[in-house]
């Protein structure tokens, strides 16, 4: 019927349109616009790969980050933070929260749930901070069911009845005399598309035109309303119920738009039609753009009722454009997205040694993969192997990262199985995919701000680190003006490292770090004291906030299990549950009995601050008698250690040791705070009563610092510093003490060797997930070697495997084994 009707059109006038033909002023300006927008506004795109689509409260969710930029699909190396929350979609709240480091575009993390964590629905998102500038649509959704061993699953029962059923004009609108056609969708109360036959009346209860969905309850019929006519459309439902629906209201002047991506194998075709009274030098234009990049741009007189834009398929790379279409005064009346399927993916294989194992065996797997055409490609790949008999595969064309990238990530709603329109070999395929893009289009910009110059305000910055922001507030709550500002970072990992810096706030007292390098919880210490020595002040650090939760309408998951498909999971995870609980009673009980009783080494007494010199030179124990009245740790320097000469006042101090200079002047020495090197302004504002000693380095005793010691050592150590003192229960004027959530710690999958015996192998092992690999790297040669041990199970495994290049090419595939 498409191809019919257009070949009428076709014979009836041609108009081809030459591509990027840019001969009048108004489309220059649209065109450069658009490209300043794209500019200002580059967006991203966050992929989770989960190891499976359902778990039991107690278990764990293993997952990689895959990010990449919206354009042209290239690793994304510039924000290294991904936030992946977990949402309960029944309350909107953000129940888990991790901060993921991205290097290259790639990252891992896991969500560990609680045993508390209630029964029912849930949402994963990854999102940047970038990313919160726009829609919450921009972010990866992930839907996933939360199971509890002691609780049955809740069962919703389909209502047939229950249908809702969309109708969308191509290209927007209807107008009257003017033949148009009418995408639909019909959905049922899980969401899913249902089967429905239709047909439009007129008011004698004529019927115009009969319609049926093709697939996923999505078609289209054609129609040409006239002026004077009422239509209804009535829709029989799958239990034979009818159902009516008024036809989208026609406009009575405008202009229409239909899209041929089928029939021709050189150019999509896009037919325009209005009924507008124009001054016959009046034009409109058709812009082309996919992900941002302009690949097709013409005008054409409206002098005719009809004109013709072929759209040469070479010009559009793979994936979503979008056709918008601007009338005689520049504004966008018409929109459509189009899809190219070119088939530009990878070829991912995974070659196990053989179909069938044994329980325990060891399994070993090469993967390959290859580009387009057939060259091996360097990857970065991600392998879940989960029990098929309790991972069930409840839709079968379900998203992987292809799919993904270049079809859901630009379409708004949920795409009832995405991967079917790329690995289908159903012949109506490409029919399908168009009538998705009739249905589910979506813009990822607004074209009024495109032309006004007025996107919304940038207020998440490109995060390349860990980052936190804050403000200084005077006693009485006044304006701080400008304050000098120390921050200590210490880790409370095994390492327990500390940093100190330096900063200077607003004059509004505002103040940012960027850029950090922080890992699981830090304790940070701010200090805040004005140029004339002033500390009375509050520091408040703006804590952080996950993105906002927009709840749907759905009333649960759109899938769905009954207890008997459920029962053999349910049954295995209880088990797992239970031992997993009785050893970590076992543990803690261990430990509660377990008394270690000691005396400290004098090397454990020794300061950890003076391990790099030792005994040093000189050294000042500050106390209330020689700290009093000073103002900064050089007035207490001053005249107290033979050989140091302190001169200037106030912050230009000039600090010798004796002997310490060259034809260039005064050698100043390298000063160091509790072990770690830091400028001289820093050591100026440390407050004294803050300090436990100063330690003086000369000549050989510095040479441990090599060339940084040339002017010899002075050495801070801090109360703080000391590793007797705890800063973090320190309250003082002008100070913060708080904690930093850094980089979430990356925690490796539990994956048993059965060829190395063990105390735990003695229990069962029945995982669901029975391997899960994040960072499967081919080699240059497209190849990678894999290895795990199946459990106790005699089941089928399911081998999934998705990735990505870095020069934006995805793949998945997926491979069956057999245990017994």
């Amino acid at each position: 019927m498409l191809r019919n009707s257009l070949l009428t059109l076709f014979i009836a006038f041609s108009i081809a349109l030459a591509a990027f033909r840019f001969e009048d002023n108004w489309l220059d300006k649209i065109v450069a616009k658009f490209d300043a927008y794209q500019q200002a506004w580059p967006q991203e795109k966050a992929y989770l790969h989960l190891d499976r689509p359902y778990y039991s409260a107690g278990e764990t969710i293993w997952f990689k980050v895959y990010l990449f930029n919206s354009g042209n699909h290239a690793a994304d190396s510039v924000s290294r933070v991904v936030y992946v929350d977990l949402v309960d979609k029944s309350t909107g709240k953000v129940v888990l929260l991790k901060k993921i480091e991205m290097k290259g575009g790639l990252g891992e993390g896991d969500l560990a749930l609680k045993d508390s964590l209630r029964a029912g629905d849930y949402k994963v998102r990854a999102y940047t901070n970038w990313m919160r500038n726009f829609s919450e649509d921009f972010f990866f959704h992930r839907d996933v069911s939360i199971f509890r061993t002691d609780t049955p699953p809740a069962e919703f029962p389909l209502n047939a009845d229950a249908i809702d059923v969309q109708f969308m004009p191509e290209g927007g609108q209807l107008v009257m005399g003017l033949e148009g056609r009418v995408a639909f969708k019909a959905t049922n109360s899980l969401g899913k598309g249902a089967d429905v036959t239709g047909a439009v009346l007129n008011e004698a209860n004529d019927t115009l035109v009969g319609f049926s969905t093709f697939k996923f309850g999505m078609g289209y019929f054609t129609i040409t309303p006239e002026a004077g006519q009422n239509y209804r459309i009535v829709i029989r439902k799958p239990d034979g119920s009818y159902a009516k629906y008024p036809l989208p209201e026609p406009q009575k002047e405008g202009i229409v738009m239909m899209v041929d991506n089928v029939s021709n194998k050189e150019n999509v075709r896009v037919i325009v039609k209005h009924n507008k009274n124009v001054p016959a030098t009046a034009e409109m234009a058709l812009i082309a753009q996919t992900r941002g990049d302009i690949r097709y741009a013409a005008k054409t007189s409206m002098g005719k009722r009809m004109a013709l834009f072929n759209i040469p398929r070479a010009n559009l790379p793979q994936g979503i454009t979008q056709l918008t279409l601007f009338d005689e005064i520049g504004h966008p009346v018409c929109e459509r997205l189009v899809f190219a399927n070119k088939n530009q993916q990878l070829s991912v294989q995974i070659q196990p040694g053989k179909t069938v194992y044994k329980t325990r065996e060891k399994v070993e797997l090469e993967v390959t993969a290859k580009d387009p055409e057939g060259n091996p490609v360097s990857g970065s790949f991600s392998l879940a192997v989960t029990d098929a008999g309790q991972v069930l595969d409840k839709e079968p064309f379900g998203v992987n990262i292809h799919s993904y990238a270049l079809l859901t990530s630009d379409l708004k709603g949920t795409v009832e199985q995405p991967s079917y329109y790329f690995e289908s070999k159903d012949p109506n395929s490409a029919r399908d995919l168009e009538v998705l893009m009739m249905t589910q289009g979506w813009r990822r910009f607004v074209w009024k701000d495109v032309l006004e110059g007025s996107p919304a305000a940038q207020d998440y910055i490109l995060e390349d680190g860990i980052s936190f922001t804050g403000k200084v507030i005077r006693g009485n709550k006044k304006q701080s003006g400008k304050v000098k500002l120390t921050f200590m970072l210490q880790s409370t990992g095994k390492d327990s490292s500390r940093s100190v810096f330096m900063g200077e706030s607003e004059e509004s007292g505002a103040f940012s770090v960027l850029s950090l390098d922080l890992r699981d919880t830090t304790n940070l210490l701010i200090q805040a004291v004005s140029e004339r020595g002033n500390r009375n002040f509050d520091i408040v650090l703006n804590p952080f906030q996950p993105a906002t939760v927009t709840l749907t309408k759905v009333p649960f998951n759109s899938i769905q299990f009954d207890a008997n498909e459920l029962a053999q999971y349910l049954k295995r995870a209880d088990e797992y549950l239970r031992i997993e609980r009785q050893i970590r009673a076992n543990r803690e009980k261990m430990l509660q009995e377990v008394i270690i009783k000691a005396k400290r080494s004098d090397e454990q007494k020794k300061d950890s601050r003076r391990a790099m010199y030792g005994t040093p030179d000189a050294s000042i124990k500050l106390d209330m008698m020689n700290s009093a009245g000073a103002m900064s740790i050089f007035d207490i320097l001053q005249g107290r250690v033979a050989g140091v000469t302190v001169t200037g006042s106030g912050f230009n101090r000039t600090v010798q040791i004796r002997g310490s200079a060259n034809f260039s002047g005064v050698v100043e020495p390298l000063f160091v705070l509790d072990g770690m090197p830091v400028d001289k302004s820093t050591i100026m504002n440390i407050p004294p009563v803050d300090v436990e000693a100063i330690d003086v380095l000369k000549g050989a005793s510095a040479a441990i610092y090599g060339s940084r010691g040339g002017g010899g050592v002075i050495a801070i150590l801090t109360k703080r510093g000391g590793s007797n003192y705890d800063w973090t229960k320190d309250i003082t004027p002008g100070t913060l003490v708080t904690k930093l959530l850094g980089y979430s710690p990356v925690r490796e999958f539990y994956s048993p060797r059965y060829d190395k015996p063990a105390p735990e192998h003695e229990r069962p092992d029945y995982r669901p997930t029975v391997f899960w690999a994040p960072m499967v790297q081919t080699d240059k040669d497209g190849k990678a070697k894999v290895s795990f041990f199946t459990s106790d199970a005699q089941t089928t495994l399911t081998l999934r495997i998705e990735g990505m290049t870095p020069n934006g090419l995805f793949g998945a595939a997926a491979v069956k084994l057999k245990t017994e």
